[in-house]
C-alpha cells in the first residue's frame, strides 16, 4: 500500500490589511506541507475561526482595530493552548514584543521577515520552539536582563526549586531546542522531557515555554544571546 502523505500544517492568517493577508497567504502556500484554512481581518474573528477550525498556527497582526492582536492572542492561548500564535508586525520595539509574548505568542516576527524564514518559523513553533526575529532579540534580552541579576531572592529561589535534570532541560530550551532535540541530547524520552518542563512551569507559576525562558533568563539559568 502507498504511504499516506503527511498531514499539512493548518494556518490561519489575521491582518486588517487585505494585501498583507494575501502576501502572507502566498508565502504559506508556497510550502508543500502547509495550507491556509482561514483568514480574518480582526481579533474577534480570529478567535471565532480558531474555535471553528482548530488550526495548528495563527499568523497574527498585533495592531488592529477593535480586538487587537495581543488580546486575541491571549484569548486563543487561554481557550486553545495547543494552537501556536505567531505575532507578525511592523514594530520591532520591545514595548510591543513583551505584551505579545506575555499574551501567549510562541513567536514574534517583523513583517519584512524573509518568506523562507516565516515558513520555517511556523514549523518550529508547531514543533514546540520559540522564534523571535533577530532585529528585536538584542533589545528584548536587554529588557529581560535589566535589574534581574542572579543574586535576587527570586533568582536564588528559582535555582533551588529545580532539580538538576529540570535545570538541564531549561538550559537546552534556552538554546532553542525542541522537545525532541532535548530528548535526544539528554537521552530521555520526549514524554519525560514534557514532564520535566511541566514540572518547571508548575514550580515557577508560568504557563508556557516563552514565560519559562523569560523567568530562566532573569534567574541567570539561561543566557539568551
Amino acid at each position: 500500500m502507498p504511504t499516506a502523505a503527511p498531514a499539512s500544517l493548518r494556518v490561519i492568517i489575521v491582518d486588517d490589511e487585505a494585501l498583507m493577508r494575501h502576501a502572507l497567504a502566498v508565502f504559506v502556500r508556497s510550502a508543500p506541507d502547509m495550507e491556509v484554512v482561514g483568514e480574518a481581518a480582526d481579533g474577534a474573528a480570529a478567535v471565532h475561526l480558531c474555535a471553528e477550525l482548530r488550526p495548528d498556527a495563527v499568523l497574527m497582526d498585533m495592531q488592529m482595530p477593535g480586538v487587537d492582536g495581543v488580546e486575541a492572542t491571549r484569548r486563543i492561548h487561554e481557550a486553545f493552548p495547543e494552537i501556536r500564535v505567531i505575532a507578525v508586525t511592523t514594530f520591532s520595539s520591545v514595548r510591543y514584543v513583551v505584551p505579545a509574548l506575555r499574551a501567549g505568542a510562541s513567536a514574534y516576527l517583523v513583517k519584512d521577515t524573509d518568506p523562507d524564514e516565516l515558513v520555517a518559523a511556523i514549523r518550529d513553533v508547531v514543533d514546540g520552539s520559540v522564534v523571535i526575529s533577530p532585529s528585536v532579540t538584542t533589545e528584548l534580552i536587554t529588557s529581560i536582563r535589566d535589574g534581574a541579576g542572579p543574586t535576587t531572592v527570586e533568582s536564588l529561589a528559582d535555582h533551588e526549586q529545580l532539580s538538576d535534570r529540570e535545570r538541564d532541560v531549561v538550559v537546552l530550551l534556552g538554546r532553542g531546542m525542541s522537545n525532541a532535540e532535548i530528548a535526544a541530547e539528554l537521552h530521555l524520552s520526549e514524554a519525560t522531557v514534557k514532564t520535566h518542563l511541566g514540572n518547571v512551569m508548575a514550580k515557577w507559576g508560568v504557563r508556557d515555554r516563552v514565560q519559562t525562558l523569560i523567568r530562566a533568563a532573569r534567574a541567570d539559568i539561561v543566557r539568551l544571546t
